[in-house]
């Protein structure tokens, strides 16, 4: 018999949905706290800059159990899949289980001995409050709180009228027009900020990186989706494994000149339709080394405008702002009326107690998370959407489900805690010493393992079948419909 627990879901977005659906589902009772007024996360219209839209296709960004629209377009906006998600849910009255304007202020162990968290919640108002629940599952991945820069002279630059801005704030084109904006960063959303800057009628645009980097365009070489390139098995397959035997290092040792030879392909053909000798952006790093959540899609125009000069490119970072400009590490400096702060967000969960937050994350920053989900020393919590990738609505659909049987005691591999601080440990080292470019983001990033983690996983739950046979199941992307019929073939069950 599984006994009915009270499961609190952190987080109303991506992976807060799906962690309260997986919950529900299994006859757990839940209640979702969402700090902010509307659900959606980074999609809550609140955070949207204009022009959003997701990096994957919109096959890649679906849950098992809902496909978005077909009238929606392969890279769906900012606003629809906000609509999505408000749509699953209310189709599965998630919107019933939802507190929103709740903050999570601190939790501890429960004062009565039973098992869980007694969770401090705040609300809108500020009035404190206390409440026990049986388990606790973090949703607030890895796009919660914006990082800060904080440079000598910011209070000249905004006393004579200059802006500093998150990227997250970045919520009206108006802003840009007839004025000189700065975007510091290198990622996509700081590449579609320069672009709708451009379009907004900046008077100039400038984006400020550390170095140039590698960027997948939405179609490469402008005819084969990138998805059928970069998120297929055999793909996945070119880069060394966990745990790989001695005959599977053999293999891979032989095969590598074939795998250098691919990625040098594909960069010969990215420095040709990308036009980067002629922008001056060729990255000095191979592609190969570099590939995981931080590779980001080339916004569309951005090349063609650095390459007209409508977009100016400097490489290295801010230093301190003097007057109305912006000085830069190396010596350089840039006029501005605008900064906007394009560099991320800050991993953590400030509101777990010193003590748990030592077990949970290294001092290099490395996360001890087993599946990228559970911690064997962090006893009725879970994490889902720490597991981050280009397919990210699915990464989180698939942690849920493991979730909620690590916790019911129902996955067919139930891992004893001595296994996951083995696999852990085992992890950390390959993250650390094998690949290091799986160590970004604390080490939460899946690519270009998607296969592996999802293998892994289904296997976890039980599924008696997880892979597609085949030509398709060797250069066909993720199937969101596939993995649906995988996990139906799962042992059932409900608490009761």
């Amino acid at each position: 018999m599984i006994s009915p627990k009270h499961v609190c879901v952190i987080g109303a977005g991506v992976s807060g949905l799906a962690a309260a659906k997986a919950f529900a589902t299994r006859g757990h009772r839940v209640t979702i706290v969402e700090r902010s007024g509307d659900l959606g996360g980074v999609w809550e219209p609140a955070r949207s800059y204009p022009e959003v839209q997701t990096q994957s296709p919109k096959d890649l960004y679906r849950y098992t159990d809902r496909a978005m629209p077909d009238v929606y377009p392969e890279w769906p906006t900012g606003p629809q899949v906000h609509a999505y998600l408000s749509d699953y849910a209310k189709s599965f009255s998630l919107d019933r289980m939802l507190r929103l304007d709740t903050e999570v202020a601190g939790m501890a162990r429960r004062a009565d001995g039973r098992p869980g968290w007694t969770l401090t919640l705040t609300s809108k108002d500020g009035t404190p409050s206390n409440e026990d629940f049986d388990f606790v599952a973090v949703c607030t991945g890895q796009f919660n709180e914006p990082r800060e820069l904080r440079c000598p002279g910011e209070d000249g630059f905004l006393a004579q009228g200059g802006q500093i801005l998150h990227s997250s704030k970045y919520s009206d084109p108006t802003l840009a027009k007839g004025r000189r904006v700065v975007v510091l960063g290198g990622s996509k959303s700081a590449t579609d900020i320069a672009v709708n800057a451009v379009k907004s009628g900046a008077r100039e645009v400038t984006i400020v990186m550390r170095e140039p980097v590698w960027r997948i365009p939405y179609f490469i070489g402008g005819l084969v989706n990138f998805k059928r390139i970069l998120y297929i098995r055999a793909q996945e397959e070119m880069f060394p494994g966990w745990g790989a035997s001695a005959m599977a290092r053999l293999a891979h040792r032989i095969a590598s000149p074939l795998v250098w030879a691919n990625w040098r392909g594909l960069e010969s053909l990215l420095k040709a339709q990308l036009k980067l000798k002629q922008c001056k952006m060729v990255p000095t790093e191979r592609i190969e080394d570099g590939v995981n959540c931080s590779v980001p899609i080339a916004t569309p125009g951005f090349y063609p405008m650095v390459a007209d000069g409508r977009i100016k490119a400097v490489f290295g970072t801010f230093g301190h702002y003097e007057g109305d400009s912006i000085v830069m590490s190396g010596g350089g400096r840039v006029s501005a009326d605008v900064a906007v702060l394009a560099i991320g967000y800050k991993l953590g969960v400030p509101f777990l107690p010193e003590i748990y937050r030592q077990k949970l994350v290294d001092a290099d920053g490395q996360y001890r998370l087993y599946r990228l989900i559970a911690n064997p020393d962090l006893p009725e919590l879970g994490f889902v959407g720490f597991n981050s990738s280009f397919c990210t609505v699915l990464c989180a659909d698939l942690a849920a489900n493991w979730l909620v049987r690590y916790a019911d005691g129902q996955l067919a591999n139930q891992p004893t805690a001595q296994a996951m601080r083995d696999n852990i440990e085992m992890m950390l080292h390959f993250k650390r010493v094998e690949r290091p470019a799986a160590g970004v983001y604390g080490g939460l990033c899946v690519a270009p393992y998607h296969y592996r983690h999802f293998d892994e996983l289904m296997a976890d739950i039980g599924a008696k079948h997880w892979k597609r046979g085949g030509l398709a199941g060797r250069f066909q992307p993720p199937d969101a419909d596939a993995y649906a019929k995988f996990l139906a073939t799962a042992p059932d069950y409900r608490a009761a």
